[in-house]
């Protein structure tokens, strides 16, 4: 298959992932207006919003392995140039090949046993038609990483033949020293730039291979993921990040927020750290708000007399907070994970997210208070200029909590109408963006972290079903409670291991890997399981900052133009007062379980 035959098999895929997104925005939508008039409502809507996000997931992760986007650790980026990075790059897109080439092939034993249930939905349409676009989009999605793997035809083959004799291997009677060999070489592949959806379903496939279990185990498993009412509302929550931050929301909030701080000493510096937490609150912790409000924050903080050091360590530390807001993304993937609901994780991460706003905000005072810089002083009409300025912008969470908080609508019917809500607004109201010639390639690029966020988590559940059937959580439980008898060194060590993993994984990879193996450690040390949410979702916010290369530390390098050396000595004196805002998190449960128990949702 050609590469101009890949790009209208992308291209088509685009226009599809669109409409998919729009139905996927109607139906909660139509459920939600039609209840107050007679009850109305889509007879099996929720299956169909089910299958939506189904194709999406597929759609969404084909289109990530087209543009190179999918979740990888970031010690890739530690390689050197050349010859050492070219092999790497082969060994890591040869491995991405085969996994998504045993995937497809078990994605078609599962639709052809579905077939033969003879399953319909409810026009008539049978389930296994809808479910063929995953063993469709996952044989693309090797193709693409075969023709990707070398620049000659050679490279080429040679990946097309390695994934032949890993099929002729698994006809073989498995033997536990080649699962070993293959696991070491996923490991290796992972390290160098793999795919970590291809890392935790080759695992899985392994590893089931291994016990002599048929590998479609691994993706009869995904079945379990999508029957979750929670899941759909990620995409259309990952869509409104991405909207606003290709209008001039960015500029209005700055504004916005510079007329009510900047007559304080310190001031801009507070209107950094509340307009990068509110943006934050909307793209989740994906690198989105260093990249669309840096280059407009960062001059701002020098215009007004803060050294370079202090504006990039601000800018650098503050793309993460935020991240416990509603409606975060990471809380509600964490919420999906761990079967925690969501209303219970924002409400308890409010005040532990405040805390960690305001210690950024007091350090960006304290150095403030020490320029000579001339403060604005306040004026009631450019705030209220700037706050009309803002007011869409601003509604936007405002409704959402009105709405969900009320019981009016469910988290999905809620993120449903924030999607329609902000698209309107951006489209009509504001017209930053024109609704058939610029939205759809935001929906597009929406649409590419949401299949490289599902597709990991989807192919994770394969793994996490052999190691439960393992029992490795049990085995995990039993090391810990030998070794660790109090709750409070548990806590501690908790801490040290999520900063030291989250500045390595990915956030929405920690999310995945981790939880399954946390959560039963926290019941089992009689840590509320809201509390270990907003503890593991802090640290992660931490491990942003954390060397050699939290993600943050990453994007403001890559953002500014600065070694990645300076931007640790930049950041480490609010690494350190974040990370006391932490421990504070960590040892102080009441700060997470006040608002929830005062509310009673707990």
């Amino acid at each position: 298959m050609t590469l101009r035959a890949l790009s209208l098999i992308s291209g088509a895929g685009g226009g599809i992932v669109v409409a998919t997104f729009l139905l996927l925005t109607a139906m909660p939508l139509v459920d939600l207006l039609g209840r107050p008039l007679a009850n109305f409502h889509i007879p099996g809507a929720s299956t169909y919003t089910q299958q939506l996000t189904f194709c999406l997931t597929f759609l969404g992760g084909l289109l990530a392995t087209w543009t190179g986007k999918h979740l990888t650790l970031s010690t890739a980026a530690l390689l050197p140039e050349g010859r050492v990075r070219r092999t790497a790059e082969y060994l890591a897109s040869c491995t991405a090949a085969v996994v998504t080439a045993v995937l497809t092939y078990a994605g078609v034993g599962v639709v052809l046993a579905e077939r033969q249930q003879g399953q319909k939905l409810s026009f008539g349409l049978p389930v296994w038609i809808s479910e063929s676009v995953m063993p469709i989009a996952l044989g693309l999605m090797a193709l693409v990483y075969i023709y990707r793997s070398s620049r000659g035809w050679a490279g080429r083959v040679g990946v097309a033949a390695i994934v032949g004799a890993v099929f002729a291997l698994g006809l073989t009677s498995p033997a536990p020293s080649i699962a070993w060999l293959l696991g070491g070489l996923l490991l290796a592949a992972t390290l160098v730039g793999s795919p970590v959806f291809a890392a935790m379903s080759g695992m899985g496939l392994i590893l089931f291979w291994r016990d002599a279990t048929p590998v479609a185990a691994v993706s009869a498993e995904i079945y379990r993921l999508i029957a979750s009412p929670t899941l759909p509302a990620i995409p259309l929550l990952t869509a409104i990040g991405f909207v606003l931050a290709e209008t001039r929301a960015p500029h209005r909030l700055v504004r916005f927020f510079h007329a009510i701080f900047g007559f304080m000493p310190g001031g801009v510096a507070v209107l950094v750290a509340a307009v990068c937490a509110l943006f934050t609150a909307f793209t989740g912790g994906s690198g989105v708000t260093i990249i669309a409000l840096g280059g407009l924050v960062y001059p701002i903080l020098i215009e007004d007399g803060y050294s370079e050091r202090f504006s990039l360590g601000l800018v650098t530390a503050a793309g993460s907070l935020g991240l416990l807001f509603p409606p975060s993304l990471p809380v509600i993937l964490y919420s999906v994970v761990a079967k925690i609901p969501a209303d219970q994780l924002f409400l308890a991460g409010l005040a532990p997210g405040l805390l960690l706003l305001l210690l950024v905000a007091a350090h960006g005072i304290n150095v403030g208070r020490k320029l000579e810089s001339r403060r604005q002083p306040f004026m009631l009409r450019e705030a209220l200029a700037a706050t009309w300025e803002a007011k869409w912008e601003l509604s936007i969470p405002v409704v959402m909590l009105l709405m969900f908080a009320t019981g009016i609508a469910s988290l999905l019917e809620t993120s449903a109408f924030a999607c329609a809500y902000t698209i309107f607004i951006a489209c009509f109201i504001q017209r930053d963006l024109h609704p058939f010639k610029q939205l759809p390639r935001v929906l597009v690029s929406a649409a590419v972290l949401v299949g490289a966020v599902l597709t990991l988590l989807s192919c994770a559940m394969g793994l996490t079903s052999y190691l439960v059937d393992a029992q490795i959580p049990d085995l995990l439980l039993g090391f810990v409670k030998t070794h660790i008898e109090s709750p409070l060194v548990f806590l501690l060590a908790l801490n040290l291991l999520l900063l030291v993993l989250g500045s390595v994984l990915e956030i929405f990879s920690a999310i995945v890997v981790l939880t399954p193996l946390i959560v039963p450690l926290g019941v089992a040390f009689g840590i509320h399981p809201v509390h270990l949410g907003v503890i593991f979702l802090a640290n992660l916010e931490l491990g942003f900052l954390f060397p050699p290369v939290g993600l943050n530390l990453f994007l403001s390098s890559s953002r500014f133009g600065k070694p990645m050396v300076e931007l640790y000595r930049d950041v480490l004196p609010l690494l350190v007062i974040l990370g006391i805002g932490v421990l504070l998190i960590t040892y102080a449960p009441v700060l997470s379980l006040g608002i929830p128990r005062l509310l009673g949702f707990l």
